[in-house]
């Protein structure tokens, strides 16, 4: 997740410390940007936290890639395999609880407990929306009434590639809240991170390694939305943006842009990540394919 090049002394502990740079996560790998660039990521009392990657438009292709690569295997799992795949990352996230508290409070600048509660609750969501793996078929499908001797049958699909802002008010939960509907129903999701604690999507990037998510179905860039951004909207190979992490300008700018191929435009307002989250974020990233079959005589 980070190199050791850049050492500076600790006047606290009269010891060298180590100044952490994190990478971007493309393709399952760690990696530098390709330009080499990076920028300091600082707390809610403004002290040096570490540095991070900063990505470019050339990052965001390469992600694109992957996560297209990545998307016949995982559309193509059962929806009970992506169930215990997406779940034994909730196990990975409990295990690391008080390293994502530490995260969060350093973040935000909320007490221990606080933050303690936020990672509770993102792990609670994760897991919400793991079980939906299953029943989106049940719920978004359906046979149609048709008049002739046919049955008429509707299956949600995912869309494909969706690029996803994460939101810049909820370091945690609103992370997660996002990026776990875009992929529960077989998407793959090239994720910007927010400007505010970047280092947090990047550590959520290591718990979905460790939890053997196939390389590819989740790719997490940190940096400027502003700069990011643009390169995935006009992607033709990208064919869902979720807008929550984009302010409201960017956001009007970003839309117009994704009609360059028709992609699903994700804008569902949130003003408390806290509350029950419903499944239309999950369903606005899925596409229907309707059947038609003759009856048997």
């Amino acid at each position: 997740m980070s190199d050791m090049s850049d050492m500076s002394i600790s006047a606290e502990a009269g010891r060298i410390a180590v100044r952490l740079t994190y990478r971007l996560y493309i393709g399952g790998a760690f990696a530098r940007s390709e330009s080499g660039r990076t920028f300091e990521v600082r707390g809610a009392d403004g002290g040096f936290i570490a540095s991070a990657a900063l990505a470019s438009g050339k990052d965001a292709r390469a992600a694109v890639v992957a996560a297209r690569a990545s998307f016949p295997g995982w559309s193509g799992a059962t929806a009970y395999h992506r169930g215990q795949v997406l779940y034994r990352v909730a196990e990975v996230l409990e295990g690391r609880r008080a390293q994502f508290a530490d995260a969060v409070r350093r973040a935000t600048g909320v007490s221990f407990g606080a933050a303690s509660a936020e990672v509770d609750a993102a792990t609670g969501r994760w897991i919400w929306y793991t079980g939906w793996a299953d029943k989106i078929t049940q719920v978004r499908g359906g046979a149609n009434p048709v008049a002739g001797p046919f049955v008429n049958v509707s299956l949600p699909e995912p869309a494909g590639v969706v690029a996803v802002l994460a939101p810049q008010d909820s370091a945690m939960l609103g992370l997660v809240s996002v990026i776990a509907p875009a992929i529960v129903s077989g998407n793959t999701a090239v994720v910007v991170a927010s400007e505010r604690a970047p280092l947090l999507a990047v550590a959520l990037a290591d718990v979905l390694a460790a939890a053997e998510v196939p390389p590819g179905v989740v790719n997490v860039l940190t940096g400027e939305v502003a700069e990011v951004a643009p390169w995935l909207a006009a992607h033709q190979d990208v064919n869902a943006i979720d807008l929550a992490g984009a302010p409201g300008a960017l956001a009007d700018d970003l839309a117009v842009t994704a009609a360059g191929n028709l992609k699903r435009v994700v804008r569902l307002h949130v003003t408390d990540w806290t509350a029950e989250p419903g499944p239309e974020r999950m369903f606005a990233t899925l596409e229907t394919k309707t059947v038609w079959h003759p009856l048997a005589t």
